[in-house]
């Protein structure tokens, strides 16, 4: 399984890396999943892996999608792809993705950060 590693630059970028490091972006600070203190309930993705179908869902509570406070992106990671669905406020929390085999699901709350869970 691809381990993907998010990086916030010095601008609040968030790049992220597939491969490699990071040693030639200066001020990049890795950003470690779920080590912000929140409600996990509302931000650890919940997955149902129908088939090839992954149904992803943010939180088993579902996240809130306020103009402050909302669910940027959702990333899946697998051996052989990685895919970003981007979100905005209003939008539900929700993606589905075609995958093969095991991965990781990603994603990244405005105000808390990232964080993930394995399928």
């Amino acid at each position: 399984m691809k381990e993907v590693k998010f990086y916030q630059l010095e601008n609040s970028n968030i790049v992220a890396v597939v491969s490699g490091d990071v040693a030639d972006l200066p001020g990049a600070k890795l950003l470690v999943p779920g080590s912000v203190d929140a409600a996990q309930e509302k931000h650890v993705p919940a997955v149902e892996k129908v088939g090839n179908v992954l149904k992803v869902q943010i939180g088993s509570v579902i996240h809130p999608m306020l103009e402050n406070h909302y669910i940027q992106w959702i990333a899946v990671a697998t051996d052989d792809t990685v895919e970003i669905r981007y979100l905005k406020p209003g939008d539900v929390p929700k993606a589905e993705f075609t995958v093969s085999g095991p991965g990781t699901v990603y994603e990244y709350c405005n105000l808390h950060g990232l964080w993930k869970t394995s399928f």
